[in-house]
């Protein structure tokens, strides 16, 4: 089954974004700094062109901050200015508003110099589905006025939002990209919650999530499940060794859908620890 979520109302805000950019003097993306690359939309960067942008890696709580910093020293290699977020817990706000402003210095003073008052600076805020756009704007604002929910597609509609007198924030849905050219992007977009569950492959996203750990955390794969396996054990067999932990056998079968369940859950609940499921130095051998 292939992974592609792209209903109408993403359609609609991405036409939105491309008539609001002349409104705006920066933007902010937001990626998930469990996934970086993979959260990162290649499609609204056609979008926003030229426009100045700033990368916000938000969540940065929840990931393997070594392997999430090689992603920040990659983006800013390739031209862009990153900035690291824990949006939920109000940490590195300033430094972002700050970068903003830095970005922008030249505009900003080619207005004084012209004997134009700046006016508020507009940054429209970007990302795909439940990336954290709507929390970072209400922390950002120090109000609720985003709305917010830990499921993707909850804000439908672009709104302006006032931090002060200094800065405006275009708060738009999250967008995914038309077509997932690598389904292992797809699945990443799953296992963080960008695609809605009932329209996602969930067997073929836990097998995936059971490679990744294998490859890349074994200890942690082991050690939450109280199992033994290596590296060369087959991801079925990781599953079936999971299952026997975890659940009795209904009718001699091993339960796998509450296994498949309950390997995403543990993801999204941080069972394993801090993970980034993008491997640096795999993705780029892979693009070469």
């Amino acid at each position: 089954m292939v992974i592609q979520w792209f209903p109408g109302h993403m359609a609609k805000a991405t036409r939105e974004v491309r008539e609001k950019l002349k409104l705006v003097d920066i933007v902010f993306e937001l990626v998930d700094a469990r996934c970086p690359l993979s959260s990162h939309n290649m499609y609204l960067d056609e979008v926003v062109k030229d426009k100045k942008k700033i990368i916000i890696f938000n969540k940065i709580d929840l990931c393997d901050k070594k392997e999430t910093a090689k992603w920040k020293k990659y983006f800013e290699e390739n031209g862009y200015k990153a900035v690291y977020s824990d949006s939920k817990n109000s940490k590195n706000l300033n430094d972002i508003i700050n970068s903003a402003r830095e970005e922008l210095s030249e505009k900003l003073e080619r207005m004084i110099e012209k004997g134009i008052k700046p006016r508020a600076i507009r940054t429209m805020v970007i990302g795909v589905p439940n990336v954290g756009k709507s929390t970072f704007i209400n922390k950002v604002i120090n109000k609720n006025v985003a709305n917010t929910a830990n499921r993707p597609g909850v804000t439908k509609k672009q709104q302006w939002l006032k931090l002060n007198k200094n800065i405006e924030l275009l708060d738009t849905p999250g967008i995914l990209m038309p077509k997932f050219d690598n389904q292992e992007i797809g699945k990443k977009l799953s296992l963080v919650g960008s695609i809605k569950d009932d329209i996602t492959p969930l067997d073929d996203v836990s097998l995936y999530l059971i490679d990744i750990l294998k490859r890349h955390y074994l200890e942690k794969l082991n050690s939450v499940y109280k199992i033994n396996v290596n590296h060369n054990t087959n991801n079925l067999t990781i599953m079936e060794e999971i299952a026997k932990k975890c659940y009795k056998l209904i009718d001699g079968d091993y339960d796998y859908d509450s296994t498949i369940k309950l390997l995403i859950q543990d993801f999204r609940t941080q069972k394993f620890g801090l993970i980034t499921l993008d491997n640096f130095e795999e993705m780029l051998k892979n693009e070469n």
